[in-house]
């Protein structure tokens, strides 16, 4: 396995910063090479990658999702990789986000010591060009509020069917 790590302090709250992170759907407008990530369940992820001439289409599935704490994935198909960030408050105004990808040293990444270095690259890139849009909007564009433990989904309480309150008989 090949690691790579990246952590940026962002001038925005805990919440804000996690909040971006769980809007996969906005990646494309900050990570270099990524064309299009598909959502089609709260746990799953499906990403379309392009580097240079190739396109890399892969499935990714979200095990871990604490609140405003940390986010963790790994593929289902190639390229295989793991990853995890963790936000960390450093203030009312102020975030730290810890990034590690455990890539495996398979395919072109084997072969090559550059491939690493480029998937090294776009990753601290792709950290800063994260903080340059969140700080720049201020806030987040969406946010998903429910948490992912053992693969199992809890939903944001504010998409589940309101309660109809019970009244005592009396």
């Amino acid at each position: 396995m090949s690691i790579i790590e990246k952590s940026i302090d962002v001038d925005v709250p805990v919440r804000t910063a996690y909040n971006q992170w769980t809007q996969f759907e906005s990646f494309p407008r900050f990570l270099e090479g990524v064309e299009r990530i598909d959502q089609p369940q709260r746990s799953l992820a499906h990403w379309v990658t392009r580097v240079g001439a190739v396109t890399h289409e892969f499935d990714v599935e979200i095990v871990e999702q604490r609140l405003d704490e940390r986010l963790t994935w790994r593929t289902l198909t190639e390229p295989r990789h793991e990853g995890t960030v963790v936000f960390e408050s450093l203030g009312p105004e102020r975030t730290r986000v810890s990034l590690r990808l455990d890539l495996e040293a398979s395919g072109v990444i084997a072969k090559t010591e550059n491939a690493l270095h480029v998937a090294q690259r776009r990753v601290h890139r792709g950290m800063e060009c994260f903080k340059e849009f969140i700080e720049g909007h201020g806030r987040e564009t969406g946010g998903w509020r429910g948490e992912i433990r053992s693969g199992r989904v809890r939903p944001d309480p504010a998409e589940e069917s309101p309660r109809v309150p019970t009244w005592p008989t009396g």
